[in-house]
């Protein structure tokens, strides 16, 4: 358990900047106390060379005792001084039993030609020289030339009390170190929390969305990189969620379609088949069941086609060809039925020839689900209008009739599968399945055109849909038939 918690973000983002934390501040205690333990050896090297010169002084000087001079410097700051003379005449001045062990030792050669053959005469300090000792100590050296004789002076130190010092000040960094490393602990916790804590949410979030429950929402809180994602998965969720509503009321009206006509279809046949539907009338109500036949095949095919165009698996052929021609074709072939329902019709076009770039056959699909709407929902003596005329590199077709309209509530829906107003229109013998104007907005979308709906109830319905007008030079070389894609 330990171990998958270790492999979590949260836990390596607390392991690391705590870890980092303490590195930093151990580096920063030692790097602090080795300068401060190096500046003040530098400090006491250079008071050492002042009481070698002190020393040297009182030597040199004619008045007074030298021996009691030297004897009180070293009392006094607790000090070993020693004064090597001609023929290696070793003297010692000393206060304190611990110094004791310096009288019996001797400068060794190898220190005794260093100090003779140093540069500075002055004089300057040196660690080490001769064995000393169990405590550290810092030795400063100068020469005495006096009118009877030449000699060496050293004056030596304790370094104990300052490498004391720098023993405390590492154990203070390391009690800092802990210190902050305890406070990085639970402000790393604070920080991982505040930043893991989202993911962990959104996570949760993807979960139930993948059990179907789009309810779930992330909370959002600032404008940071895991609040932008946390508002695009909620708008994922929400679209979602709508897609789900869309696919339940899909199934459920597809179901409803194809289960009426199945329904009366199976009533009619099973009473033609038991006798209560009498032989002379098979005709009549195999008419009535060839009707739904009929409609179930054209739902079934508007579903095909719907899915296949919303799938992306039907190829847009774009070629150039004459919008005005395709519109009087499409009209041809609606001529019994304007007739059928005395529907007079006007066609306005703009220009007498109008290139569009498109696929023909679909544009053409688009025109006969717009016309046969308008003849469907149109009360019997009614004008339907067709116009088509272009601006600039867009060309505009209207379909317009004068039927019953449909309420403005209802309007933003009419593209939406499956949705019908029966409410708002009387319906027809010929009631569609409420695909036909879905399919019309996806084929126009498919050419990344856009179709609107302008009705008011009494007032008829218009539809207006924009197709790319083609140049005169694809207009020229294509004759208005070649296939450009």
């Amino acid at each position: 358990m330990r171990k998958n918690r270790f492999r979590t973000i949260f836990s390596r983002m607390m392991f690391m900047q705590c870890l980092t934390v303490a590195i930093a501040v151990l580096l920063i205690g030692v790097v602090l106390s080795v300068i401060v333990y190096a500046e003040r050896v530098g400090e006491y090297g250079t008071q050492l060379n002042r009481y070698a010169q002190n020393a040297r002084a009182g030597i040199m000087s004619e008045a007074g005792d030298a021996k009691t001079r030297l004897l009180n410097l070293a009392a006094d700051n607790d000090l070993f001084i020693e004064y090597v003379g001609e023929h290696d005449r070793v003297e010692a001045y000393y206060a304190g039993e611990r110094w004791k062990p310096f009288e019996k030792l001797s400068l060794s050669e190898t220190a005794y030609a260093r100090v003779k053959s140093d540069a500075n005469p002055i004089g300057g300090t040196m660690t080490g020289y001769f064995n000393r000792p169990a405590f550290p100590v810092l030795t400063a050296y100068c020469s005495v030339f006096t009118d009877t004789e030449n000699g060496i002076l050293l004056v030596t130190g304790d370094l104990g009390p300052i490498r004391g010092s720098s023993g405390s000040m590492i154990l203070w960094t390391l009690l800092i170190s802990a210190i902050t490393l305890i406070g990085s602990g639970v402000v790393s916790y604070y920080t991982a929390y505040r930043v893991i804590n989202p993911f962990i949410e959104m996570n949760h979030a993807v979960k139930c969305y993948s059990r179907g429950d789009f309810s779930t929402r992330i909370p959002v809180e600032g404008k940071d990189e895991a609040a932008e994602l946390g508002k695009s998965l909620n708008e994922m969720a929400e679209q979602l969620r709508g897609l789900e509503d869309t696919r339940r009321s899909f199934v459920a009206n597809v179901s409803h379609e194809l289960r009426s006509p199945l329904t009366s279809m199976k009533g009619f046949l099973e009473a033609m088949q038991d006798g209560t539907i009498p032989e002379e009338s098979f005709p009549e109500y195999i008419g009535i069941v060839l009707n739904e036949t009929r409609r179930m095949v054209t739902l079934v095919n508007d579903l095909l086609d719907l899915a296949r165009i919303e799938s992306g698996t039907i190829q847009i052929h774009y070629e150039v060809f004459d919008i005005n021609e395709l519109i009087r074709r499409t009209l041809l072939t609606f001529e019994a039925r304007l007739i059928e329902n005395e529907m007079e019709m006007e066609v306005r076009f703009a220009q007498d020839q109008c290139f569009v770039l498109a696929d023909s056959a679909q544009i053409g699909q688009v025109l006969r689900n717009l016309i046969d709407n308008a003849i469907k929902y149109s009360p019997k003596g009614r004008t339907l209008f067709v116009s088509a005329y272009s601006m600039r590199k867009t060309v505009y077709v209207t379909v317009r009739d004068n039927g019953i309209g449909i309420p403005q509530e209802d309007v933003p829906h009419v593209f939406d599968r499956f949705y019908k107003v029966e409410k708002a229109h009387t319906p027809a013998p010929q009631m569609g399945s409420g695909l036909g104007l879905s399919i019309v907005k996806r084929i126009i979308e498919s050419h990344g055109q856009s179709i609107t709906v302008r009705s008011a109830r009494g007032r008829g319905t218009q539809f207006t849909f924009t197709l790319e007008r083609a140049s005169a030079m694809k207009r020229v070389s294509d004759g208005g038939k070649r296939n450009v894609s």
